[in-house]
């Protein structure tokens, strides 16, 4: 955080569990490189070690396509969480709860060794709902990408 308290990138492990509540196995973010009004970009680094490994699938270990959109919803949080700071909110007082998904695309398959590229930009942002689209990237190529809603509440 800046000494105004705003939220400027890289942002590294710790910073994020300071404004995201989840934790392993479900903290699905591991660093923000880049973070505006506008735009976040995150990164997920898949390993062999993901618990959801041993079930999907054993022999051809695929990162299951539900987990890249709660990945991108988690990267959307923390762009939210922004605005909070911006205001002298606390984002320990809060918390952000994913409400849908919208055009839900899976493009290509996350294995482990890959590093996922994560970009959220809101098409509707402030106030309690936000709607964000998000595409997560491998290679530069698109793996997945959505639409979702989310909204930001006291704790």
């Amino acid at each position: 955080m800046s000494e105004a308290g705003e939220l400027q990138a890289p942002l590294d492990i710790k910073a994020i569990e300071r404004l995201l509540p989840h934790r392993y196995p479900f903290l699905l973010v591991d660093r923000v490189v880049e973070l505006s009004d506008d735009k976040i970009v995150a990164i997920k680094n898949v390993t062999i070690n993901e618990p959801f490994f041993q079930g999907h699938f054993p022999g051809h270990p695929i990162m299951p396509g539900v987990l890249l959109i709660e990945a991108m919803a988690q990267a959307g949080g923390i762009l939210a969480m922004r605005t909070l700071t911006q205001k002298g909110a606390a984002p320990a007082d809060h918390v952000i709860y994913f409400m849908g998904i919208d055009k839900a695309k899976f493009r290509k398959p996350v294995v482990p060794g890959d590093q996922v590229r994560l970009e959220v930009v809101p098409l509707r942002k402030g106030g309690a709902i936000w709607k964000l689209a998000g595409k997560a990237l491998v290679d530069g190529a698109v793996a997945a990408e959505a639409e979702f809603l989310a909204t930001i509440a006291k704790k």
